[in-house]
């Protein structure tokens, strides 16, 4: 096992680099071409199995929101793909490769065009972080921790307990902070690019509050890969706070 670990953290340094919209190293092993070319699979695979919804008024509204948003942060210089999905659940998501996804269920919660940017703006936080490379490479590195140490145990009492506990292990002591932390990052990216973007920052904790004011899942805070309505809310009053918005 020795000559391995050494391999590893070589590899894992030298997939390190830093990101200026975050201000801090990321690891990413996953390059953002095959990202570009996941979303474009996983958007027509949403077109072919998803009812999109006609309505000429909200299609255009999603547009023109989006538009504005995207033109605020560095995706800007590509061609940009809109859908509106017929789903009660409410839900965006933006993919690498430019599309916006929205579904009607969003678009009845929220009270204005600023909540719908901050939905948005907060999705397109995690593109710009590369929050989807970094976190399948966390995925690929634990992986490859897990397998190496596997391999080291043989088949003794110690690899049954990693088979049965470290994949859990991985997931809620090392993936699962930083997933809630780029949570945080995006929410943070997405108030920037709604106030570049001329709407209203403060509409966002709005936003959190309607969502906490319906209730949301039971899961703690500290074994969840969200942060809690709460946490967000304070975070970004902070945030807007420290911005003077």
């Amino acid at each position: 096992m020795r000559p391995v670990l050494p391999i590893f953290a070589a590899l894992a340094l030298g997939a390190c680099a830093y990101n200026p919209d975050l201000g801090r190293q990321q690891m990413t092993i996953v390059d953002d071409a095959g990202l570009s070319k996941a979303g474009e699979q996983a958007w027509n695979q949403a077109l072919q199995t998803r009812k999109v919804s006609k309505d000429p008024a909200m299609n255009a509204r999603v547009r023109a929101v989006g538009q504005k948003v995207i033109a605020a942060t560095s995706l800007w210089d590509r061609p940009w793909n809109y859908a509106v999905f017929e789903d009660t659940a409410p839900n965006a998501f933006v993919l690498p490769g430019g599309h916006v996804g929205v579904t009607t269920g969003l678009l009845q919660i929220v009270d204005n065009d600023d909540q719908l940017a901050a939905v948005i703006g907060h999705e397109a936080g995690h593109v710009v972080a590369r929050h989807a490379a970094e976190r399948q490479s966390q995925t690929v590195a634990s992986s490859l921790v897990l397998g190496v140490l596997g391999a080291a145990a043989g088949s003794s009492d110690t690899a049954r307990a990693i088979s049965d506990y470290g994949g859990a292990g991985a997931k809620y002591g090392f993936l699962l902070p930083f997933s809630r932390k780029q949570e945080l990052e995006a929410d943070r990216l997405g108030v920037d690019y709604m106030q570049r973007a001329g709407y209203r920052p403060r509409e966002a904790v709005v936003l959190w509050r309607h969502m906490q004011a319906q209730g949301g899942s039971t899961t703690p805070q500290f074994a969840s890969t969200h942060p809690s309505d709460g946490t967000r809310i304070v975070a970004l009053e902070t945030y807007i706070a420290t911005r003077g918005w």
